[in-house]
């Protein structure tokens, strides 16, 4: 196959490019750019540190020159397509409009589905490259079932990336390669090591953004106050956006007792702390779903994460509409509303949503 590859300067997209070529398909390697030279990322970059392990930054160009050399060494072509302006639009948009409403929401989520597997490739075609796939460096699989493409786990619990990718579409699946969805990280290192890449030893991005928050949302402070579950004001804080639930450190609040955000009110201005065990809920709320495979029934036994690193537990899932109801069978810690609740059943992903309520 001629197959197209998206890849960011690491190890993981680096040995699949190379995989690809060793088995014999005519590989193509591509990277988005997304940094891009205007806007608060023209104002901020000469003020952030170098090399944080980031996706998004403005070192971006190293990262670049880095997935050149890799392609060179495996001799493949490879080409570079500007997507900040759809990034900055879709991506960044959302975020600092979820993060003003005291929302946590999920970047990573919008950047896959909606940058890395179509705006990518599409810009690769509409600039006359043709393939027949698109393969990325995540560990997850892709398989067909019942006349479906489906998505399942990477079958390394500790490295599977199929949280990220609950919202592709059919479309979008049945042209998605994932060569390593079947291997181990060691492996992967390995490989790249047996065959002298030089990112073999590359550490991992740990994050989308790597400055303070603050720099992106661009917005002037705000000031309003901290109360606990009964409203008493406790102090004062400079905007909600500073703070995340869950968050224990740097809630600047002397007490007994550690004391942990619960909640975040835009309409009041006010973050709500209280004890660890306040932080603990079953249920949730989410809309804005995305079915891989549609649920034959209004109500089902099934897996659910709220969060990446997550492993899949047991819930009770009722669809409502346009909105799940999740509940949990056992109690969760710190569920954050703009984050994603993507259900499973064992290693298949149903779907998932953005969590628009806490019960």
């Amino acid at each position: 196959m001629k197959i197209l590859v998206g890849m960011s300067g690491g190890v993981d997209s680096s040995v699949t490019a190379l995989l690809l070529k060793q088995q014999g398909h005519e590989v193509i390697g591509a990277t988005m750019a997304i940094w891009g030279e205007r806007g608060v990322k023209e104002q901020l970059k000469d003020k952030l540190p170098k090399r944080h392990g980031a996706c998004f930054g403005p070192d971006e160009k190293e990262d670049i020159e880095g997935a050149r050399k890799i392609a060179e060494e495996i001799g493949i072509p490879f080409y570079v397509f500007d997507c900040a302006k759809q990034y900055e639009e879709i991506v960044l948009d959302n975020f600092k409009k979820e993060y003003l409403s005291g929302h946590t929401p999920n970047p990573c989520v919008w950047c896959n589905s909606l940058i890395k597997f179509d705006v990518l490739p599409r810009l690769a075609q509409a600039n006359g490259i043709d393939f027949d796939k698109f393969a990325t460096g995540h560990y997850a699989r892709i398989d067909q079932k019942d006349g479906r493409y489906v998505l399942r786990r990477g079958i390394n619990p500790k490295k599977d990336q199929s949280y990220f990718l609950y919202r592709l579409k059919q479309e979008q699946l049945s042209k998605i390669y994932l060569p390593l969805g079947d291997k181990t990280k060691d492996e992967i290192r390995d490989i790249a090591k047996a065959n002298g890449l030089t990112v073999a030893e590359k550490p991992d991005s740990q994050d989308f953004y790597y400055g303070d928050y603050n720099e992106l949302l661009g917005v002037a402070e705000k000031e309003g106050n901290i109360v606990d579950l009964s409203g008493k004001v406790l102090g004062t804080h400079k905007g909600i956006w500073n703070y995340t639930i869950g968050q224990r450190k740097g809630v600047g609040i002397s007490s007994t007792e550690p004391l942990y955000v619960l909640e975040l009110r835009k309409d009041t201005n006010e973050v709500v702390i209280g004890p660890k065990d306040k932080t603990m809920k079953d249920s949730l709320k989410a809309s804005d779903l995305n079915w891989i495979i549609p649920p034959e029934e209004k109500i089902f036994k099934a897996q659910a994460k709220i969060r990446s690193t997550q492993q899949p537990t047991e819930v009770n899932v009722t669809v409502d509409g346009d909105e799940i109801i999740v509940k949990f069978d056992d109690m969760q810690k710190s569920i954050a509303i703009g984050q994603s609740v993507v259900i499973y059943n064992e290693d298949l992903v149903l779907g998932g949503g953005i969590i628009t309520e806490v019960i």
